[in-house]
């Protein structure tokens, strides 16, 4: 007997709750069947969702800690374990998520809750732990007094060596499932005709499970990365000798080296990656054009570039950094590169100015894992910072993206024209 069951049993310290008694499980059962309305994301999410997860609770102390999702059908999860911090994933058929922010808390062993997206027609949820962790019992049951199903997972602290050791044990299908996603292009045709056309590719960050930042009023970077995408592809589309690609075209997760991999497949003579970051100046404001480099220009452009680089491992996935090349014509192609993406990205930055607010020193550069592309020239665009208020403002304003996805095209238009050699914009 660890908790008591209270009035309200997932508020509080619980004596009775991980009694696996029949009364206990009834009365804990009872909390959970009044179903919270979906939250607005979760409802626009995908329609064509197999699954709904309803509602989401937990309990527990430092030792140990219960969790209880609802569903609305049988889950067909699949589980395993990842170190670095210590998380228990669980794949699910695709899902519309509909849990309550604050059922989200941190409380007993887990200190965070993540989910979404993490490839076409598969969703992830993920709980990250204090510490190393065993799973007790992991179950789906049919609810007795209603419809639909619950999973119930317990979790009790465990020792450095026991995680270990249930890491070493999981099956391969870890690795099988690394590479089925990399084989995932969401929103890309196949076929790009038989003559090459100059083609851009624009890269909406995050999606799907990782979210990106989230600004005090509650506005997801990957919600304004993909509608800003779309509006810019819109644009560009304009031009009948522009061919324009989007790495994804919905809430889909995409690891950072497929991004760079859809961008070589498809021969991509330039590569536009979107973001719209927090950072704690909250007084900092405008838009940043940024450019790889192994040294960065500051410590914000540092600190960006370390932050994206690891949303392959808050998605729970491995990260696949690019090989170290040594060839020299692979090196040479690089250096041209990187000149391309030089040019681009001041040609960006003096096409957004006077119209468009930018940040000091718009033109910055740090180690961006998503434009290491060897032979994409390739920027990373903040459009604007989320912690400050004035530019969020601006993000959910359709003039002012209207005004800055123009200034973009622009630019694109005037880097064409010196690719090919043909008479510049004006």
């Amino acid at each position: 007997m660890f908790f008591k069951i209270s009035d309200n049993p997932f508020t509080g310290r619980l004596p009775d709750f991980f009694s696996y008694g029949q009364n206990a499980i009834t009365m804990a059962l009872a909390a959970l069947v009044v179903m919270l309305p979906l939250r607005a994301e979760a409802a626009t999410q995908n329609n064509k969702a197999e699954l709904a997860a309803l509602t989401f609770r937990m309990a527990g102390d430092e030792l140990r800690s219960r969790i209880v999702v609802m569903f609305d059908a049988e889950p067909k999860a699949e589980t395993h374990l990842l170190a670095l911090p210590h998380r228990l994933v669980i794949d699910l058929p695709e899902t519309n998520f509909g849990f309550d922010k604050e059922s989200l808390e941190p409380r007993g062993l887990i200190t965070e809750v993540r989910y979404g997206l993490i490839a076409q027609n598969r969703s992830r949820l993920i709980l990250n732990a204090k510490g190393p962790f065993k799973v007790e019992k992991l179950e789906v049951l049919k609810n007795e007094s209603s419809s639909g199903y619950r999973m119930v997972v317990d979790i009790v602290a465990g020792s450095d060596r026991e995680f270990a050791q249930a890491l070493a044990s999981q099956t391969k299908s870890d690795a099988a499932l690394d590479g089925e996603e990399a084989g995932i292009s969401p929103g890309i045709s196949d076929t790009l005709g038989s003559s090459h056309q100059f083609t851009v590719m624009i890269d909406p960050g995050h999606g799907g499970i990782d979210s990106g930042a989230e600004s005090a009023a509650g506005t997801l970077e990957k919600n304004v990365t993909l509608s800003f995408g779309r509006e810019l592809r819109d644009e560009l589309m304009k031009y009948k000798d522009i061919n324009v690609l989007m790495t994804r075209e919905d809430d889909t997760f995409l690891r950072l080296s497929e991004r760079v991999r859809l961008a070589r497949q498809h021969e991509t003579d330039l590569f536009i990656s979107l973001h719209a970051d927090t950072i704690s100046h909250k007084d900092i404001r405008g838009a940043t054009v940024y450019t790889l480099s192994d040294k960065a220009s500051d410590d914000v452009a540092k600190a960006m570039a370390e932050r994206e680089n690891n949303s392959d491992a808050n998605a729970g996935v491995a990260s696949e950094e690019a090989p170290v090349v040594h060839d020299i014509l692979m090196e040479l192609t690089q250096r041209e590169t990187h000149s391309f993406s030089l040019n681009f990205a001041d040609g960006l930055i003096k096409s957004l100015q006077g119209e468009v607010n930018l940040i000091n020193n718009p033109h910055r550069f740090a180690g961006f894992q998503v434009l290491r592309a060897p032979d994409v020239p390739s920027v990373l665009v903040e459009i604007g910072y989320l912690s400050n208020k004035d530019d969020e403002k601006l993000l959910k304003d359709a003039a002012w993206r209207k005004l800055a996805v123009e200034r973009i095209a622009h630019a694109v238009a005037k880097y064409y024209t010196l690719r090919n050699n043909v008479q510049a914009l004006p």
